[in-house]
């Protein structure tokens, strides 16, 4: 049997749910949930802080609880690499028409904000294991958000890193002003010459840093999903290395395996 904040939450939900309660609203005072369901200021804070913890609710300091606007969420899947790949070669015109934050949201180019920034940095020991290069190679690191206009975080932050060495063919690709690059990372790798053979995906779940909690806008005890991207070429050689920070409570990763018949 459910206890009697939990009924709370749950009935609070249903009404979040069905429209009842909508975006923007303020709930009930406390001292009026706690006369209509019969229980006390205590166990409403408890149930109203069910809700807050799912990021269904969120509380402003002076002015009460408030249902919050859902994100628009995010599905990421494993074949998204083949489907960038395919539209490596395609014309500029052809790429310009979608890219990848498209294809997860299924929003248009025209829904959204974008934005990069590029530095150089030598790589530390981690990013030099990574690639396999001496600690202190010249690396370019770029930054990445992409957020749905009228909304205030992004869907992650997306820090890619370029050997500068294997880049270079291209001054193109050392310039921020370029981006939104038509075609993404894979057609950028294309214009020197490199083709990839494998991404490597690794995730890990973490508490968020007041900074992401900030950025990302996380509802209270929402973990961030952290992905190392390894991108490897046709010569076995590690061409890219990624680190995507997703927010928990709007991420979700699909990956469906092909298995060979017996």
């Amino acid at each position: 049997m459910a206890n009697q904040y939990e009924r709370i939450a749950t009935d609070l939900r249903r009404r979040i749910g069905a429209g009842e309660l909508a975006p923007g609203d303020r709930l009930p005072t406390e001292p009026a949930l706690a006369t209509e369901y019969g229980v006390s200021v205590p166990t409403v804070r408890q149930g109203v802080g069910v809700l807050q913890a799912e990021g269904l609710v969120e509380k402003q300091h002076g002015r009460g609880t408030f249902v919050r606007q859902q994100p628009t969420p995010a599905k990421r899947d494993n074949l998204r690499h083949q489907w960038e790949k395919d539209r490596a070669r395609q014309s500029r015109e052809e790429r310009l028409k979608t890219g990848a934050t498209e294809h997860d949201t299924g929003l248009t180019v025209n829904d959204l904000v974008f934005s990069a920034e590029y530095t150089q940095q030598p790589a530390d020991a981690d990013l030099a294991a990574a690639f396999g290069v001496p600690e202190g190679t010249m690396l370019l690191e770029r930054t990445y958000r992409t957020r749905r206009n009228g909304e205030r975080t992004p869907f992650n932050v997306s820090r890619s890193y370029l050997v500068l060495d294997m880049i270079a063919r291209n001054p193109n690709l050392l310039r921020d002003d370029q981006e939104p690059w038509p075609g993404g990372t894979q057609n950028q790798l294309y214009t020197v010459g490199i083709e990839l053979d494998r991404i490597v995906e690794t995730f890990r779940a973490r508490p968020p840093t007041p900074e992401e909690i900030e950025e990302l806008g996380l509802p209270v005890g929402v973990a961030v999903i952290v992905l190392r991207k390894t991108c490897i070429d046709t010569t076995d050689r590690v061409v890219e290395v990624a680190d995507v920070t997703l927010p928990g409570d709007r991420a979700e990763m699909v990956y469906t395996t092909q298995l060979s018949r017996w």
